[in-house]
């Protein structure tokens, strides 16, 4: 049984699209123009900003005379109102684990708020387990945070694969404890000379369906199926265009994509 290691932030969840919805909110209700939110995205950085710096150039622009740390309030509570876990990214992760594979989330970030993600938008049932870099005092890339990943599930890295949108955290981490890796690339180009993905995918599914069709466990473990309507009950990866049967209807699944049978390709 392999071990899928799984980025958080822009990987499982689209925290950028969670930030620019609420975003959008804020600048509605300063009444400050829509286009402003290229800004505020180039300020954000994909969260790669401290939310304490985004808030202090928030009341500079403004002129807002707020504390600042309402501001921070705002930002964390505002972004996380906004987040949501993709239903086809969950049947996707069925799959993945019916097909012997135990995914785990690996994150850095503040434990209270990575803990609300997981478990607020309903991750936590479709993971085996997650690690939070400040809850144990190191982040990716350091190789540590990936062997602790294992050790939540009594497993070894070996055979094990990363998933995740950071060149740095995630890539250069799998590289780092010598694993193969797939960049979602996000519109992105490589450009990183010291080390590089071993594939690369435009989202979470297509680099799920990446991993599984590059190593197939022999022996798939079996698994009862769970009253969620989201939830693929097949053991094995599809065969393209190939029909899967989920508990809320029909699904295709199409160069690492599904769609409901029906829809267009």
């Amino acid at each position: 049984m392999p071990l899928l290691l799984l980025s958080l932030d822009n990987t499982l969840i689209d925290r950028t699209a969670a930030f620019r919805a609420w975003g959008e909110s804020l600048l509605e209700r300063l009444g400050a123009p829509a286009y402003d939110i290229d800004w505020l995205l180039d300020v954000d950085a994909d969260g790669l900003t401290s939310r304490w710096d985004v808030a202090e150039a928030i009341r500079a622009r403004y002129g807002l005379r707020v504390p600042v740390i309402d501001l921070v309030e705002e930002v964390r509570e505002g972004t996380l109102a906004q987040v949501r876990f993709d239903p086809m990214i969950a049947a996707a992760l069925r799959i993945a684990e019916e097909a012997g594979w135990v995914p785990v989330v690996v994150t850095n970030g503040e434990t209270r708020v990575q803990e609300r993600v997981i478990r607020g938008t309903g991750l936590d049932r479709y993971v085996a387990d997650w690690v939070i870099s400040e809850e144990v005092d190191v982040r990716k890339p350091s190789p540590r945070i990936f062997e602790i990943a294992a050790e939540r599930v009594r497993m070894r890295l070996r055979g094990a694969w990363m998933v995740g949108d950071g060149p740095e955290a995630d890539i250069g981490g799998a590289a780092a404890v010598g694993i193969p890796s797939v960049w979602l690339h996000r519109g992105r180009r490589w450009t990183e000379r010291r080390f590089a993905p071993t594939r690369v995918a435009d989202g979470c599914i297509a680099a799920i369906a990446a991993v599984l069709e590059a190593r197939q466990p022999a022996i798939p473990r079996p698994r009862a199926s769970p009253a969620d309507p989201y939830v693929v009950t097949r053991a094995r990866l599809p065969a393209p265009d190939q029909r899967v049967r989920a508990t809320g209807g029909d699904y295709r699944w199409s160069i690492g994509t599904y769609r409901r049978s029906g829809e267009p390709v």
